[in-house]
Formats: structure tokens, sequence, C-alpha cells
């Protein structure tokens, strides 16, 4: 079975599906988004977490219609006599639980968490929300084929993901295609209502900042405070501008770490070329002479390209190092699990992205003319597993229901956005574009990794953001927070990744 971005997503899916059938609030519903009733969530027992669910239209254009549930986990403000009000969460995705998030840690710094209760939500499709069910054997069919090399694979990848559209539209119905971001937005309305806080604060990470920017679109007059961490970019026009500015910065991290390991004797490859050194690896991938080093069978290019994805995460340019050379010389390395068969597992991830970016690609000789030019423009990685949704989408048939463009908040209050310099999802590109559209204000955080505020990484940015929250005092123009990621120190993908839990997309 191939690795990919997607069997990564599929695979964190499947192991949330335990989670996500024992999530669901039990007696603590709502029939109306008038009030929210909340009680204890289930499993263990956390008296500092209390769950609900509220009831929304499956179809706002049929408001009246089939509704559908949205849960809820919220932790009160640890100062209750202080209380200014909620936050409203959403850790990202597509897919992402901020219940989940909110039941395993508070986000938010003490000094804000002490004034305002943190209510995560799950987007409709979402774990303790009315979810998104596909088929395990339809899923790892897609999977199997991973990134097409042939005009047969492309047609194979087309009618597998034809089935699995319509294995995950037989098991969910009709919510199935009501995912967009759009319908979420209004989801988020009625939280803001049944809440009864007045105006939204809201804290969007990587892919709920498309929530926040639309929802500024659509309700700009019911904001207090929104701060958007590692935004994307709805305006992106084609499908190459997707995948260079995805592979624009993992070009220029590997570049970082090649000069890394020209100057640090402790690197492995030191004394080497490390851009021939790949070179070659990516030749010897192409021409089948790779050897698997988790299963023993030839690796091929774009499996090569997961294995240096540490180039994003100077901490664990190290260990890339000596696995570069492990795989030069045939060294084995540690094993994955497979996806589990025959099961059910919950998908919202591919409705959601189809929804919500319509990206298409007509046929293999427009693949293949899409990936020569990015060969051309970034000669050293050439792709990045996130390029990979790219094609998610082809042969679906699932309608683009949110079509792409500027977003226009202008009505709305000063809004803040984040971006990390040197992020490989929400590529710091995309930020800088979504402040321009919204007229945000920027915070730029000069590390790499993916987010930032309320990880208790960098001072600089959670002290300009908590007074935002707290007083609603804008950043500094131009605000510049210290790259604090360097070799060998502090947090390494081997830890917990800084990624909220209960966030199941690449966003």
């Amino acid at each position: 079975m191939k690795e990919s971005a997607l069997r990564l997503i599929a695979a964190a899916s499947a192991a949330m599906m335990t989670t996500a059938l024992a999530a669901t609030p039990a007696q603590a519903e709502s029939s109306n988004t008038d009030s929210i009733d909340w009680g204890s969530c289930p499993g263990p027992e956390d008296e500092t977490v209390e769950c609900a669910t509220i009831n929304v239209p499956l179809d706002y254009t049929a408001p009246r219609g089939q509704t559908i549930e949205i849960g809820l986990a919220r932790r009160q403000a640890a100062d209750p006599s202080r209380r200014m009000g909620s936050i409203l969460m959403d850790p990202g995705g597509p897919g992402g639980s901020g219940v989940a998030s909110v039941r395993q840690v508070n986000p938010l710094p003490p000094a804000v968490a002490e004034r305002f209760d943190i209510v995560g939500f799950d987007p409709r499709g979402v774990n303790t929300s009315s979810r998104v069910d596909c088929g395990a054997d339809a899923l790892g069919a897609v999977v199997a084929i991973g990134v097409p090399t042939s005009p047969e694979e492309f047609e194979q990848l087309e009618a597998a993901n034809a089935d699995l559209a319509a294995e995950c539209r037989k098991r969910t119905g009709p919510l199935f295609d009501h995912v967009d971001n759009q319908h979420t937005v209004e989801d988020m309305e009625r939280i803001r209502r049944a809440l009864g806080d007045g105006k939204l604060n809201y804290l969007g990470y990587s892919y709920g900042t498309l929530m926040g920017q639309q929802y500024a679109e659509t309700y700009p007059h019911q904001i207090r405070t929104m701060v958007l961490d590692g935004n994307m970019d709805h305006s992106l026009r084609s499908t190459y501008d997707f995948m260079a500015t995805e592979t624009a910065p993992v070009e220029e991290n590997f570049l970082a770490f090649a000069e890394w390991c020209e100057g640090a004797p402790r690197c492995t490859l030191h004394g080497d070329d490390v851009a021939e050194v790949y070179a070659d690896l990516k030749a010897a991938a192409r021409a089948g002479e790779l050897t698997d080093p988790y299963t023993g069978a030839p690796l091929d290019f774009y499996e090569l390209t997961v294995r240096i994805f540490d180039v994003n995460f100077p901490q664990s340019w190290p260990g890339l190092a000596e696995r570069l050379a492990a795989l030069r010389d045939g060294e084995p390395l540690d094993g994955a699990s497979p996806l589990p068969e025959d099961a059910t597992v919950e998908y919202p991830y591919y409705p959601m992205w189809c929804q919500d970016w319509g990206f298409d690609i007509a046929d293999y000789d427009e693949f293949e003319a899409l990936t020569g030019k990015l060969a051309e423009q970034y000669p050293n990685v050439e792709w990045t597993p996130y390029i990979e949704n790219a094609i998610a989408c082809i042969g679906s048939g699932i309608e683009h229901a949110n079509p792409r463009g500027e977003v226009d908040a202008d009505q709305a209050p000063p809004l803040v956005l984040i971006g990390n310099r040197h992020d490989f999802a929400t590529v710091y590109e995309w930020t800088r574009s979504a402040a321009e559209q919204t007229g945000g204000h920027l915070v730029t955080y000069e590390g790499y990794w993916h987010t930032i505020y309320g990880h208790g990484y960098s001072q600089c940015v959670d002290e300009a953001v908590n007074a935002y929250f707290l007083e609603r005092t804008i950043p500094a123009e131009g605000l510049s927070c210290p790259n604090l990621d360097f070799p060998n120190f502090g947090r390494s993908p081997s830890e917990p990744p800084r990624r909220l839990p209960g966030m199941v997309g690449p966003y």
C-alpha cells in the first residue's frame, strides 16, 4: 500500500473511529439554538469540561427541513467572577474535532483562560456532530493507488474516487453533499446565538481560518474579536497556484537543511552534497531501485517525499540526515501500520475539501505538465505530500459548492492573522494574502512548524494575541516575532505533534 498524505489523513480518521463513536454527548442535547443544555461528557469524567449538542438545518436553503446535530465542548473561565464571555474555537482539518481538542487541552494561554470560556465545536460531518462515514475498503482502494504515474493509474484513481463518493454518500445520506464551509459559517452563527454572549470571539487554526474568514464576510457585524492562525487562501486561482505555493516553502526549507548540514559536523551528511544525495535517491526511486526501508519493496518518488518531510522541522534535521544516509546505504527503518479492513471510518475531509476548493485536473497529460513545471521551479524537492490534495477530487463528481474568490471582510472589526514564515502547510504567502483581503493585522512568527498561538512557545505571539482578546488592543504594525526553532533544540516531531488534539485533515 502506498504511503501518502491521503494515507496519513485516512489513518488518522480511522484512529479516531472508536473515540468518535464513544464521544456523542448523552442527555446533553438542545432542541433548538436559543439555548444550550450543557451536561457531562461521556467517558472518563472531567468536571472541568461540559458537552452538548444543538440542532441546525441540514440545508440552509430549506431551513425548516431536516436537521442535524452539532457537537460542542466547553471549559469554563478559570476565574468566573471576571468572566468576559466565550471564545469559539476550531482546531483545523478539514475534519478536525473542536470537541476532542477542548476535552484534551485548553489552547488558551492562562491570562485568557482566566477570563473566557473556551468552546470547541465539531463542524458538521465530524465526531460528535452528525457524521460523514465512509467504507474502509473504498477508501483503501484510493489510498492504494496513491499518486498516479501513468494514464492508466490516473483513470483508476478517477474510478476509485467515484466509487468512494458513492460509498460515502450511501453511508452518510444527504449530509454528504452539505458539508461545505458556507454551511459551517451558518452553523457558527447558530452557535453564537445559542451561547448568548453577544458578539463572537473566535480562534481558528489552519482550516479553521477559512471558517473565520468567511464568517467575517457573511456576519461582519457579529464579531468582537477574531484570531486566525495559519491561514488558508481561498483566492487561489488555479490548481498550479495551489501546488506551487505549497511547494515553495518546502524547497526553501530543504535548502536551509542542506546549508545546516554543510556547516554542522554533527550532521551525518556533513561533507556530502545534500542536494546531490537527494537527487540520487530520487533517481533511484524513479528507476524502481530504491528499497522501502519499511517493507523491503521498491520505494517510489512520491513515497520518498514523505520520508524527507522533516526538512520542515529544524529540530529533526539531525535525525533526517541519519535517515537519508540509511536510505542511501540500504539500512532498514521502523515500519508503519496499515488501515483497518472491513470497517466504517469517519472521513469528512473528502467531501469538505472537494466542496470548498474544486481543484480539477482533466487527465494525466495535464497532471504530468503540472508536475513537470513544479520540478523546474523547485528542482530539489519537486513535490510535497500536501500537493496530493490537488488530486483528491478528480473523478469524484462532488459539486464545488463554495467557489474560490477573495474574501470581502471590509465591514468586520480588526482581525488578527498569524503566519509562520516557514509553514509547510498553510504557507506564509497564504496568510499574507488573507490579511490583505480581510484588512486584518498580520503577526509573523519567523520560525517553522504550523500554527503558533497558545502552544507556549512564542511569548511574543502569545502576549500580542492575549492583549487583543482581552482588551481588543491591535498588535503593532508589522509585528515580527523571532524564530525559536533550531536543530536539536526543543520540540520535535518524534514528540506529540504541534497540532491540536482532534485535528484530522492536513490543515
